[in-house]
């Protein structure tokens, strides 16, 4: 099982929103942009810049190549090689670990799943918890 998130927060910082996806198995091109046209969905084609790490999916030629062709509603920013205190998502998955996935020892798959959404679900709803996620990178908007 993998998720994919992205926090969304607007230049004046009145709102902020998460949306996540999990799937089994590993995000792979194909998923990430299955993710991303739904992301375009969920916020009515509003321009958005994405900030993302260096992980092999988001960097692939197939991935490229499907950017390339978004430019109108997607521009992507590269955070540095190896700085996960730079990601504010980083953070959502820590605080999920840490919560609602500490000490958890599951006998299925699915509770992990059940466990996971939920934590995922109490990150989405609080909007303070979302903004202290980037304001811990030191980023600004």
């Amino acid at each position: 099982m993998s998720m994919a998130g992205v926090l969304a927060y607007r230049p004046d910082r009145s709102r902020s929103s998460f949306v996540f996806s999990m799937t089994d198995g590993a995000y792979n091109t194909d998923k990430l942009i299955e993710f991303l046209t739904e992301l375009r969905t969920h916020f009515a084609g509003e321009k958005i810049i994405l900030i993302w790490d260096g992980l092999m999916a988001h960097r692939s030629r197939a991935m490229t190549a499907w950017l390339a062709t978004q430019r109108h509603w997607l521009h992507v920013e590269r955070l540095p090689a190896y700085a996960p205190d730079l990601n504010p998502i980083e953070r959502v998955w820590g605080n999920v670990k840490s919560t609602e996935l500490a000490n958890l020892c599951p006998d299925i798959l699915d509770e992990v799943r059940t466990a996971t959404e939920t934590g995922l679900t109490r990150v989405g709803t609080n909007y303070d918890l979302c903004r202290t996620f980037l304001d811990h990178t030191g980023l600004s908007l």
